[in-house]
């Protein structure tokens, strides 16, 4: 578990946690920052079209919050065509602006843009989006185990939003944090954001970063 004086240090002030991550072991030979975010692919890219402007709630972003698919993605099934079909159904049966999620990560790890970071998301639930960086992991984690690569991706993420916008590792939460009416994001990745093991490896990310400017 990540020690207190980590979990509520701000990206700001990580200087601190800088020293007490390398004290404890980094990871090693990720791709930076600054890489993460140029690699992920555009909604242009996977077939998407952008959302009406003139409809959208603009906000700043202030949290993480982590999502799950909630269904079964079948290995070989393209995540692609599943966006295209998200989208489709957001729009067209919830309403919505667009997709409710900013970024999706396909079981290979791979991150794709979805709908525009200055928009707030959408819920079937109780709590208000505002603010909140949606990230949607492709799966069903009630009943499947997040991969390797998803889990680095997820990290690699975190790490990226919280640097650019300076949002706090205690901000840092999943989307049954803020509602009582939802399992998302399924219990076995859920253990990851309880247990710490975000918040623990974007410190270190955090950490390797600035030693490496």
């Amino acid at each position: 578990m990540i020690p207190a004086s980590v979990s509520r240090a701000s990206v700001s002030h990580i200087g601190a946690a800088i020293a007490l991550a390398f004290s404890i072991g980094g990871a090693h030979g990720a791709e930076s920052l600054p890489d993460l975010e140029r690699a992920i692919v555009p909604v242009a890219s996977w077939g998407g079209t952008p959302a009406d402007a003139t409809k959208a709630r603009r906000h700043r972003i202030t949290h993480i919050t982590l999502h799950h698919q909630g269904e079964p993605f079948k290995p070989g099934a393209d995540p692609q065509a599943y966006l295209r079909r998200l989208q489709a159904w957001s729009r067209a049966e919830k309403g919505w602006l667009d997709i409710p999620y900013h970024y999706v990560i396909d079981l290979d790890g791979r991150i794709y843009g979805a709908r525009d970071l200055a928009y707030a998301g959408d819920t079937n639930t109780d709590y208000d989006p505002k603010g909140h960086a949606l990230i949607e992991v492709v799966g069903n984690f009630e009943e499947v185990e997040p991969n390797q690569p998803q889990l680095d991706a997820v990290v690699g993420l975190m790490a990226m939003l919280a640097a650019k916008h300076q949002v706090s590792l205690d901000d840092i939460q999943s989307h049954r944090d803020y509602s009582d009416k939802t399992v998302c994001p399924g219990e076995n990745l859920y253990r990851y954001v309880k247990d710490d093991y975000f918040r623990h490896k974007v410190a270190l990310r955090l950490a390797q970063e600035q030693a490496a400017k």
